[in-house]
């Protein structure tokens, strides 16, 4: 390394160079110390403007000669400070002649002079003239030196290369350009959503609003609208007026061969609304035979038999039925047994007719109870004490609703069914035509279009216009047709046994006798005999005859006044022994 820049840490040189100051770079900058003796002065050279010179002085003050300024020396050594090489922002100082580089000219104007000195002052250098051994060292210090400077300066110096951005896109304008056309193909996938979205919205208003129209369709189209009083025709699609649907009816008789006694129903089929019922017929239901006199269901079923009950039917409620059922309840048994047992929603107790009394009932109150064979039986058929008979008639349309809920709604099968109960039927009714009957009321049942209606009957076993349209017009499409009351003896019955109960028994005798039963009340204290009254000699037999309809002696029937209507009056008195039904 040069020994010039020992100066002040050298053991050679320290009396040689002074410290004055530092450059813009922190650099340390020297000038000789004072010499001992004075150097001979280097002759001046005349200013040449276009010689070439090896390096530029700086020379602020303009003296233009070569005589170096005195320097500071802090340690006062006497030694010369070494020059520093000249400054060269470029680093072209290096391609000089002698390998010295010009030194920085602000003006690009050569020095006046050849080797000029510099005087230090501030960041300024004041070459020094040196003999060929200085001159070569310090034009390998002055490349040095250039060549750091020429490295910082580069940091420094910005160059038009630096500026291309102004003409043509780098890569942040590329992501910039890209994040706007993602944030737009985001706006555009969520209006595109939103419209789909609405879309789906419409649509699916669409589908629901025509569901909502075909299912009123459907229900207009099978005549199910509340309020509709026609249907719509399944095969031709037009209205059609309640009296010219077609209905399948056949006529159940349940034959209680254990206590006696019958029930009556109507299974119809309506395969114009697609509608099943079960229209439950009261005893009490005054019937005109074949010889026109009036009698009572019960009693025609009793007297004259399926096919006579099924005529005196079609006269009275103006329909057509096609065959006779007669279910005795051992078959009735079998026949739930079966289906294999039956759910029913039971509103009593029914004791077990087998059992002591006191035991448990053999059918207990409740919903959905299942019901055995011998337990459907013995709900079919219980009446309680005092009890009307609707109200064991219609625990028998229960019963008969769950039969079909569980019969096959094949019609093979369900005729199977009936086969294996082996019943004697009537001849006009075959099995394999109960079997296919049974089968589409089964299927109307599982599907909710079954449904059970009870008769109305007033107490003298007529029917009235306003009470059986809802059942006989619309059920049945026939027209009630109740004999004439005149052709029946009519009967006023008053109950003095202290038995609340007597009053209905009497009623169903008297009905089931052919006499037109009418309500007279309950005495305000008992008596101990009965007495039967008549107003008209004519109706001396028919009194004789109410008497023993009922039971009492003949010695209890005479002539007095009889209140009302009625041809015969009766005071049923503690003698009153009813029949049991």
């Amino acid at each position: 390394m040069n020994d010039r820049y020992d100066a002040g840490y050298g053991d050679n040189h320290d009396d040689q160079y002074e410290l004055v100051g530092y450059d813009e770079y922190g650099r340390p900058v020297y000038r000789p110390a004072a010499p001992r003796q004075q150097p001979q002065q280097a002759p001046q050279q005349p200013y040449d403007p276009y010689a070439q010179q090896q390096g530029y002085g700086y020379d602020p003050y303009a003296t233009g000669g070569q005589q170096p300024a005195p320097s500071y020396d802090p340690y006062d050594t006497g030694r010369q400070a070494p020059v520093p090489p000249p400054y060269d922002p470029y680093g072209t100082g290096a391609q000089q002649t002698g390998g010295a580089a010009p030194s920085y000219d602000p003006y690009g104007q050569r020095a006046a002079g050849g080797q000029q000195p510099r005087v230090a002052e501030q960041t300024a250098y004041i070459p020094q003239q040196a003999g060929p051994a200085e001159a070569d060292a310090a034009g390998r210090d002055h490349r040095s030196g250039a060549d750091e400077r020429h490295r910082v300066e580069g940091e420094r110096d910005y160059h038009t290369e630096q500026f291309a951005f102004v003409e043509e896109p780098d890569g942040d304008s590329e992501d910039v350009i890209d994040w706007l056309n993602f944030t737009e193909n985001r706006t555009e996938r969520r209006e595109e959503a939103k419209r789909r979205a609405r879309s789906r919205l419409v649509a699916l208003v669409v589908v629901l609003a025509l569901v909502a129209v075909g299912g009123v369709g459907y229900l207009w189209y099978a005549g199910k609208l509340p309020g509709l009083s026609s249907s719509s025709d399944s095969k031709t699609g037009t209205a059609t007026a309640v009296g010219a649907q077609n209905r399948d009816v056949i006529v159940v008789h349940l034959h209680n061969t254990a206590q006696g006694g019958t029930s009556t129903a109507l299974l119809v089929d309506n395969t114009t609304t697609k509608q099943g019922t079960t229209v439950l017929l009261p005893n009490s239901l005054a019937l005109t035979d074949d010889d026109g006199t009036t009698t009572t269901l019960a009693k025609s079923v009793e007297d004259d038999g399926s096919s006579g009950t099924r005529d005196s039917l079609d006269g009275v409620l103006g329909t057509d039925i096609e065959g006779t059922w007669r279910l005795d309840t051992p078959y009735l048994q079998n026949l739930v047994d079966l289906v294999g047992n039956i759910e029913v929603d039971t509103n009593t107790d029914v004791p077990d007719p087998d059992a002591k009394k006191g035991e448990a009932p053999l059918v207990k109150k409740g919903e959905g109870q299942t019901l055995s064979g011998k337990m459907a039986v013995a709900y079919a058929t219980y009446r309680a004490s005092g009890e009307a008979q609707n109200a064991q008639l219609e625990r028998f349309g229960q019963v008969m609703q769950g039969v079909l809920r569980k019969l096959s709604s094949d019609p093979t099968a369900a005729t199977t069914t009936v086969q294996t109960l082996a019943q004697i039927l009537d001849p006009s009714l075959t099995d394999k035509d109960l079997g296919t009957f049974l089968a589409k009321l089964a299927d109307r049942a599982k599907g909710g279009d079954f449904k059970t209606a009870l008769l109305p009957v007033q107490t003298d076993g007529t029917l009235s216009a306003k009470a059986s349209d809802s059942v006989v017009k619309d059920v049945l499409g026939g027209t009630a047709k109740s004999p004439d009351k005149d052709a029946a003896v009519s009967v006023s019955v008053q109950n003095a046994t202290g038995v609340k109960d007597n009053t209905e028994k009497a009623r169903v005798v008297l009905l089931n006798g052919g006499f037109t039963f009418l309500e007279g009340g309950t005495a305000s204290a008992a008596r101990a005999t009965s007495k039967v009254v008549y107003a008209d000699a004519a109706d001396k037999a028919n009194a004789t005859e109410v008497a023993k309809t009922l039971g009492l002696a003949t010695s209890s029937v005479t002539k007095g006044k009889v209140s009302g209507s009625a041809n015969v009056a009766v005071v049923l008195g503690q003698d009153y022994k009813p029949a049991s039904s």
